[in-house]
C-alpha cells in the first residue's frame, strides 16, 4: 500500500480532523478518522470493484455512504485520486451546530456521545443514502466547511474492526479529544505477532 506522497489517502485523512461536516439541520467538527487506500488496500470496499464501491472511482470529495451490518449508515468522503479510489471513512465528531436537533436524532445520549462512531455521527447528522454522491466543496446542504485555522494535534493507530490490513496505522484522531470511539479490533483480524 502507497501514500508516501503530500495527496496521498492518509495526508487528505489528517486534513478532514478539525473541518466541520454539515449535515441536515446539524454539523460536526470532525476529531476522528480512517484511510482507505481504494484498490491498494485489501480493507478498502475499492478493493474489489463492485457497484457499491462505483462511486469511490469518480471525482475526490464527494460523500460515499453506505449501510453497515445492514443497518447503519457510515459516511465517507471520496479523496482519489480517481484510478486508486481512495476514501476516508468519517468515525466521531463533537456537534457544534444543532445540538438540538442531534439530541432529537439520538435521544437519551450524552452530547459528548451523539457523534461517537460512524454510525452515530452519521444519524446526528442525519445522514440517509439518499447523500450518496453529494459534492462535499460544492456549498449549502450537506457539505465540508473550511480547513481549520490550528492544525489539531493527531495520533495514529489501527483502524477498527477491519480483518484485512488490520495493523496498517490509519486510524486518526484528534490527539485526546473526548468524542473519539474507542477502539475494537476484529475478532477475524489475524493475531498480532510480537517483534
Amino acid at each position: 500500500m502507497h501514500d508516501a506522497s503530500p495527496d496521498g489517502v492518509v495526508a487528505r485523512a489528517r486534513g478532514l480532523l478539525g473541518r466541520t461536516l454539515h449535515g441536515h439541520g446539524a454539523s460536526v467538527r470532525i476529531t476522528e478518522v480512517e484511510a482507505y487506500g481504494g484498490v491498494d488496500d485489501p480493507a478498502s470496499h475499492a478493493f474489489t470493484r463492485t457497484p457499491r464501491s462505483e462511486i469511490m472511482y469518480g471525482p475526490p470529495w464527494r460523500l460515499y455512504v453506505y449501510r453497515s451490518y445492514g443497518m447503519h449508515v457510515c459516511a465517507n468522503v471520496v479523496t482519489g485520486p480517481t484510478e486508486i479510489a481512495a476514501a476516508v471513512l468519517v468515525r466521531a465528531g463533537e456537534v457544534v451546530d444543532g445540538l438540538d436537533v442531534a439530541r432529537s436524532r439520538r435521544p437519551g445520549v450524552a452530547d459528548v456521545a451523539l457523534a461517537r462512531g460512524p454510525g452515530n455521527l452519521a444519524r446526528a447528522l442525519g445522514l440517509t443514502l439518499d447523500d450518496l454522491g453529494t459534492e462535499l466543496l460544492a456549498g449549502g446542504g450537506v457539505r465540508l466547511g473550511p480547513e481549520p485555522d490550528v492544525t489539531p494535534e493527531v495520533t495514529t493507530g489501527p483502524r477498527v474492526g477491519v480483518s484485512k490490513a488490520a495493523d496498517v496505522p490509519w486510524r486518526l484522531w484528534v490527539t485526546g479529544d473526548p468524542t473519539v470511539s474507542a477502539y475494537r479490533r476484529s475478532p477475524r483480524a489475524p493475531q498480532r505477532t510480537e517483534r
